[in-house]
């Protein structure tokens, strides 16, 4: 070991430790104590964040010091170094601080320029005397093209000709091209080593010990009882001037780390690429994620394996959704991928895409010559696999039933139900997102998320069927996404509804997996109380067509079971089909839901059910029955102490008699709805309220009071925090001002009301503003847009199955007619056919752009 004191070398500088001074060409910088420890503490810790606390702690150790006194000792430092543009010492604000400079730490007994110099990199210079005659070139040569890989290639060497980076780490998943990388970025460098490039496989080995004597094999060292390895490699390369060692595949023998640092340290000239799964957590490493292609390389990877398979082979438009699905399916995951190519000579891409329901089973037969880990994707999956420890394959397994991939509370949540796993799930997690078998997705989410290739997940879900331990853990997943969905009960504010909803949209997937489990059991109890607790969302966020058809699943499994819950379902299935414009069977599903709840004597259920039996009559157009459904229910809550359920149906009974012309009965129905709403303080029921009384007044033609009433109830919904209504009342606002003749304000209230909706993903509301803007169109003379902006409206709500009411559908053809009239068939035609064509963001462009 050196025993010699320690001096470091950065820029200009020297600091040496012995002397506690600083140096600058042969002159002492003079510091105050404290700034020199300062210094010396991050002159040791280079290249990475030194916190504020940790710097004070080290600085000060027995003594409680304020921020100011860290600024102080930071701004000497600065002047004593001449570093005001901060090339040496970085500011993190609210963070602390990290030192940028290339630190180089040497014996004080060296000579400085010589020690120097050997970090640096040759750019062609001729060989020292010192230098071994024959240059090294341990390189294999590569038989394919490296695809898809072009930046990769280049950030990867200019991260290795760095002249502070001696380690150059590059790391991902098996089968994500870690080798293939490594070596097109070692022969890319080559001329820029002259002593040469050796690459050292440590496949074969699985014992760390044995790393030194593989190195010193593959170097021709000749081993002495008295040196280490790594001191043999310095003496050997001392003078020879700029090495690289190229090591590949060092996860499973990760303890050799060690031998690592030694033979840097030991060997100033010398940079090392290796291939990992995981890092090796030493001084000085600079990590490389190698991840999975991009869609566009992945097809080009398969095209060049599938032609050298097939020679003639091409994507043509008949295969190439099938090729996109297959590297899909397979994450873009280079071995997958080509080992799907190789099945080309007897499959065709269509084919393959179709057995890739399984893919550990068809990805077999991978050249003979390869390693065979990577002859299969299973054996690559099963070797990171076997490199894990007990508990960590534990989580890995119980990690996934999750899809779409999950929080650090979820998982928490679902894999240590029993307190069995053996290690802190944080700590596992951590773990297994160092060895790549799950990665952390970058998503912009206040909280991260963690997920694991399809690949991967389905060898886990393997393991997890194989241990017996997936029903206990999908039960455990399904309580964690029964919980979510249960939050989202009626009683919550606007914003607390939104916040629920975007974690909805976030665990989509899960919710679905949990479902299916659940039917898949037959489990009637969490069943119903997940698909009842999803109805919410499923109608939010215009899922209608999917809650449809959980419901009806959970329905056909309970039989005549449960009345209670088959009443609530029924209730839901008839206000789904309602806003599809399916009324018949809307209103089949809300009289069988009636009649269960009769049976029950649930009044309740009763007043909910004729509520609903009116919306739905209200929309088909029956408005003589929707009222006096409305009526009846109405009388049905006064019996009941749910005064906000009153309010509500108060609500929707002025809605339907303004329709039939009653303003006096519309008027008092919605005062007394908004009374009731303010005063159990439930702003965003009140703000509707108002918004109901500008219904009224514009239908009576009083166009001013109606506004005014539409700005009220716009500035209610924005206090409550409810979106929705905001953009609803922007868009009556836009309505009026149009038909008032001032386009420009119409346009600036579409414009901002589309705002809201877009941020919320509200395609009706989107549709709504879209033909909005069709009308606006038209009044400015303008008929091909309007067509066109009225089809992309009309595709978007076919999309959503979602159509509009009938009496506001047979409106906007009324209008519309100008616009047919005003062109002519086949440009009337080519303007509708543009506007079906589009796209929801095109269309939403094109809306706001100018005509």
């Amino acid at each position: 070991m050196d025993t010699h004191p320690v001096q470091y070398q950065f820029g200009e500088f020297v600091l040496d430790v012995a002397r506690g001074c600083v140096f600058k060409e042969d002159l002492e910088v003079r510091l105050r104590p404290k700034v020199y420890e300062a210094l010396k503490y991050l002159v040791e810790n280079p290249g990475r964040l030194v916190a504020k606390q940790e710097l004070m702690q080290a600085v000060w150790p027995d003594a409680f010091v304020t921020d100011d006194s860290l600024v102080q000792c930071t701004l000497e430092l600065r002047r004593a170094l001449d570093d005001r543009s901060q090339q040496l010492l970085k500011v993190v604000p609210r963070r602390g601080y990290i030192f940028t400079a290339a630190v180089m730490k040497r014996s004080a007994s060296a000579g400085r320029v010589a020690q120097a110099r050997a970090f640096e990199i040759s750019d062609g210079d001729a060989p020292g005397a010192g230098r071994p005659a024959r240059r090294r070139n341990g390189l294999p040569i590569p038989r394919t093209s490296l695809v898809g890989r072009t930046q990769n290639l280049q950030e990867a060497t200019d991260l290795l000709l760095r002249p502070d980076a001696r380690l150059l780490t590059l790391t991902g998943p098996g089968g994500a091209g870690k080798t293939r990388l490594a070596i097109a970025v070692a022969a890319g460098s080559a001329d820029r080593f002259p002593a040469g490039v050796q690459f050292v496989s440590l496949a074969p080995i699985t014992n760390p010990k044995l790393v030194a004597t593989e190195l010193a094999n593959a170097l021709e060292i000749q081993q002495t009882s008295n040196r280490t390895i790594p001191q043999l490699i310095g003496e050997q390369m001392r003078d020879s001037g700029a090495f690289l060692l190229l090591l590949d595949n060092f996860e499973q023998v990760l303890p050799a780390a060690s031998v690592v640092a030694e033979t840097l340290e030991a060997c100033p000239s010398l940079k090392i690429i290796v291939t990992s799964r995981e890092c090796l957590r030493i001084y000085g490493e600079q990590e490389y994620p190698v991840s999975a292609l991009p869609q566009d390389s992945a097809i080009e990877l398969f095209a060049h394996r599938a032609a050298a398979i097939r020679p003639g082979f091409a994507i043509t438009a008949e295969n190439e959704e099938a090729i996109q699905g297959i590297c899909t399916r397979l994450d873009g995951l280079p071995l997958a991928i080509e080992l799907a190519a190789a099945r080309i000579k007897v499959l065709s891409p269509r084919a393959i895409l179709e057995r890739l329901q399984n893919p550990l089973q068809l990805l077999t037969g991978g050249a003979h010559d390869l390693p065979e880990r990577q002859q299969t994707l299973r054996n690559a999956i099963e070797w990171s696999h076997s490199l894990l420890n007990e508990s960590e394959q534990k989580l890995l397994r119980r990690l996934s039933v999750f899809a779409g991939g999950c929080s650090l509370e979820a998982a928490e949540a679902v894999c240590n139900t029993g307190r069995d796993l053996g290690v802190d799930v944080f700590d596992g997690l951590s773990s297994l997102v160092d060895k790549n078998l799950v990665q952390r997705l970058d998503r912009d989410l206040a909280e991260p998320r963690f997920a694991m290739l399809e690949t991967i997940r389905e060898y886990a879900i393997e393991r997890l069927i194989e241990r017996n331990e997936q029903q206990a853990t999908r039960r455990a997943h399904a309580a964690y996404c029964l919980v979510l969905a249960e939050e989202g009960n009626p009683d919550l504010d606007a914003p607390a509804r939104t916040t629920w909803l975007r974690q909805c949209d976030i665990e989509m997937d899960n919710l679905r997996v949990a479902m299916d489990w659940l039917l898949q059991e037959e489990d009637l109890d969490w069943g119903f109380r997940l698909s009842v607790a999803l109805f919410r969302f499923w109608d939010m966020r215009e899922h209608h067509i999917e809650g449809r058809a959980r419901l009806e699943a959970i329905l056909r499994l309970a039989g005549s079971e449960r009345p209670r819950e088959r009443g609530r379902v029924l209730h839901f299935l008839g206000a789904l089909a309602t806003t599809q414009g399916d009324f018949a069977v809307a209103e089949s599903f809300l009289q069988q839901g009636l009649s269960v709840y009769e049976e029950l004597g649930d009044e309740t259920g009763i007043a909910a059910s004729l509520n609903a039996l009116a919306i739905s009559a209200r929309d088909r157009g029956d408005y003589a029955t929707a009222q006096s459904r409305f009526e009846r229910s109405l009388a049905c809550w006064r019996q009941l102490p749910d005064r906000s359920a009153i309010a509500r149906c108060l609500h929707n009974l002025s809605s339907v008699v303004r329709v039939r012309a009653d303003y006096s009965r519309a008027r008092w129905a919605a005062r007394e709805a908004a009374e009731i709403f303010e005063e159990l303080g439930d702003r965003s029921g009140a703000a509707w309220s108002i918004s109901q009384q500008g219904d009224i007044e514009k239908a009576t033609g009083d166009l001013t009071a109606a506004r005014g009433l539409y700005q009220r109830a716009l500035a209610a919904f924005r206090e409550a925090g409810d979106p929705w209504g905001a953009g609803r009342s922007l868009t009556d606002l836009g309505i009026i001002d149009c038909e008032r003749g001032d386009h420009a304000a119409g346009r600036t209230a579409f414009r901002a009301g589309l705002e809201i909706f877009s941020g919320l993903g509200h395609r009706r509301g989107m549709a709504r503003i879209l033909e909005c803007f069709a009308c606006l169109a038209l009044a400015e003379g303008h008929a091909a847009r309007a067509l066109t902006l009225a089809a992309a409206a009309e595709s978007v709500r076919q999309q959503i199955s979602a159509p509009l009411l009938q009496a506001e559908q047979s409106k906007l053809d009324d209008t519309l007619l100008k616009a047919w009239e005003a062109l002519s068939e086949t440009e009337g035609k080519a303007a509708w056919a543009t506007g079906q064509a589009m796209s929801l963001e095109r269309a939403v462009q094109y809306s706001l752009e100018k005509a």
